[in-house]
């Protein structure tokens, strides 16, 4: 009896290494692709959260100048033919 605790004693042991070692090799390959990952992203061209919220906050306020303009400039040429039939 002895000699079989022995050998399941040793098994568990190993066993007990071995997902050791795999959760360290996990570990270290997450941190690999994580840093690898990160080199891949700051090559590309990327803009911030921050930065992009900005430069579309001012895509906007651009439409709405536009937009404004447009109505201004619509305005416009419905008075002018009107001035030029008065003066013919």
């Amino acid at each position: 009896m002895q000699t079989s605790n022995k050998i399941f004693d040793d098994i568990a042991k190993l066993a007990t290494g071995a997902v050791g070692a795999a959760h360290s090799v996990k570990a270290e390959m997450e941190d690999h692709f994580r840093a690898w990952l990160d080199r891949q992203l700051s090559q590309m061209d990327l803009v911030s959260r921050e930065e992009f919220e900005v430069v579309r906050d001012m895509a906007e306020k651009a439409r709405l100048e536009n937009e404004a303009l447009r109505a201004e400039i619509d305005a416009l040429k419905k008075k002018t033919p009107a001035k030029a039939a008065k003066k013919a």
